[in-house]
């Protein structure tokens, strides 16, 4: 087949082409559309054992867990997150490695050509396939043809109408859950709660990490009502020893008696993961939970390589340390509060910090966990690819007090922020949005 694309980055600017949610644009979400495309390619979804993940924080570093866990193990492991931060095929990869360019555009060129010439009339609900969508099938088709026997998936917004959701997985993945979204997927947890709870699966067995009580009734309602047996990781996995550096996050996890993995590592398993922060501890113990238990044929040694082996960008990545440079793209109220304890606990007294977020986020309650905890403060836009609002900003940190200044231009902000840092010496947080995370990362690397 002669491909019209050169590369990856050619078949990103085509698929921009159509509607993108992350970038703030409309669409009815539904699953019809997505299951007639992935039926045009006979469904390559359903050609190897997958596991599906969602949630609201957390949900990225459990699939790169996952994946690189069951690639120890022995397994070729297609793995897709989103969003990506620098590339777009970062989110279509072998377990964290870069899939082959020349594999990627084949799968791109068979699922763009499906869309050429086609008016919205030609899909069911009358609409184009959207960014997300044709995204999804091209690493449906690329795992196919890169001959993975498994696959991690992760959901991109929810979960009952993801388009991720046409898998039938043979586990469920949910891990913590809080206020998201909620123009879309409801204002409360337990409706948040109810969408992500769409992707667990009859009489498969869903992994659920720690949940508020309101959000755990929903997904065990759910379960119950499926026949899904449900493997709770507080009730099944336990964390001791734990530490935090800049060199990851290190613990020894064991496994109640009587279950799967409490029987295959009785000792226990001696874990680190180059992921920063107390919750990558809870991470990991949920990822050995779903891959060993799942897969049954996982040891110690694979398990514990694959754990060390997991990284996704953007999750408190250090990208320098004189003086320390964190970039976080956590952009919720409860993320943001975990972030900072890691970057308090790992950098104390003074510190910087450059803070932007799309116009849909919490500014204030975020604004709110931040603003005491540094001595200097920039605020800015987080890029042009989704929209921020940056007075919605500074009047979120004005009403909990302190001083800071506001730089509209985010490559002008992070010019300053950086160089106030060394100027002053001291550690600085980019935190608030993957975009921004992105921005700051082509800075550090020009």
């Amino acid at each position: 087949m002669t491909n019209r694309f050169a590369s990856s980055e050619d078949v990103y600017e085509r698929l921009l082409d159509f509607v993108n949610v992350e970038r703030g644009q409309k669409t009815i979400f539904k699953l019809d559309r997505m299951r007639e495309l992935c039926a045009s390619f006979g469904n390559p979804q359903d050609g190897c054992k997958t596991i599906h993940i969602a949630g609201s924080k957390g949900k990225g570093s459990v699939s790169s867990m996952i994946a690189r866990v069951l690639e120890a193990g022995g397994h070729s492991v297609g793995l897709y997150t989103s969003p990506h931060l620098l590339h777009w095929k970062e989110r279509i990869s072998l377990a964290g490695d870069e899939m082959p360019e020349a594999m990627l555009l084949e799968a791109s060129e068979e699922v763009l050509s499906l869309v050429d010439g086609k008016l919205g009339t030609d899909f069911p609900g009358n609409e184009l396939p959207t960014y997300f969508e044709l995204t999804t099938l091209i690493a449906f088709l690329a795992f196919k043809l890169a001959g993975c026997d498994r696959a991690v998936i992760e959901t991109g917004l929810g979960g009952r109408l993801d388009s991720t959701n046409v898998v039938l997985p043979a586990a469920s993945v949910i891990t913590p859950i809080e206020l998201e979204h909620t123009e879309l997927l409801g204002d409360t947890i337990p409706l948040i709660a109810s969408e992500k709870a769409g992707i667990i699966k009859a009489d498969r067995p869903c992994y659920v990490s720690r949940q508020r009580l309101e959000a755990r009734k929903i997904i065990a309602d759910k379960a119950e009502a499926l026949h899904s047996p449900l493997r709770e990781a507080p009730l099944l996995t336990f964390i001791h020893e734990l530490s935090v550096s800049p060199s990851g996050t290190s613990a020894r996890l064991s496994f109640a008696e009587g279950s799967p993995l409490g029987a295959r590592y009785p000792a226990g398993i001696e874990a680190h993961t180059p992921m920063i922060g107390r919750i990558q501890a809870d991470n990991m113990a949920l990822a050995l939970l779903a891959a060993g238990e799942l897969e049954g044929d996982i040891g110690e040694d694979a398990a514990a390589r694959g754990l060390a082996r997991a990284f996704l960008p953007a999750r408190f990545q250090i990208l320098a340390l004189d003086p320390p440079l964190v970039v976080d793209g956590a952009h919720t109220p409860d993320s943001v509060r975990l972030a900072l304890e890691s970057f308090a606990s790992l950098f104390p007294g003074p510190a910087a910090l450059l803070f932007a977020c799309a116009e849909d986020k919490k500014s204030d309650s975020m604004a709110a966990a931040l603003a005491s905890s540094f001595s200097d403060i920039t605020l800015t836009r987080p890029g042009t690819f989704k929209k921020g609002n940056i007075h919605a900003v500074e009047r979120s940190f004005a009403k909990v007090g302190g001083s800071y200044r506001s730089i509209e231009e985010h490559e002008q902000a992070i010019a300053y922020a950086v160089s106030k840092s060394r100027e002053l010496d001291i550690p600085l947080l980019v935190i608030g949005s993957f975009y921004l995370c992105a921005e700051v990362t082509r800075f550090i690397k020009r």
